[in-house]
């Protein structure tokens, strides 16, 4: 059960990234700093999209980007800050003095 824990939080942790390198990319995209039309930019960004449109979508439907401000992928990472926490603090002891 330990190994399970450590794995959940390490798929959190690492969408955590992909989040956050969504977030930079698109900032990127949009200052016009890299431009979408290079074959590389285009296939990252597209990845990127692919791994975290299916989260960001309903969290879209509930709250519409704000004057032009998508707040999306904060909500997100809070999200998931939370059930990081959720793991570490209230279930992660239990788990863990079970196997003692």
């Amino acid at each position: 059960m330990n190994a399970l824990i450590d794995l959940i939080l390490v798929v959190l942790q690492l969408y955590r990234y992909v989040l956050i390198a969504t977030i930079i990319l698109s900032w990127l995209i949009s200052f016009n700093v890299i431009n979408t039309r290079n074959q590389a930019v285009y296939q990252i960004n597209m990845i990127l999209n692919r791994l975290t449109e299916p989260l960001l979508r309903p969290i879209r439907r509930i709250i519409p980007p704000i004057s032009g401000l998508d707040f999306s992928p904060l909500i997100l990472l809070l999200v998931i800050f939370f059930i990081e926490r959720l793991i570490i603090r209230d279930i992660g002891p239990y788990v863990y003095q079970m196997n003692l």
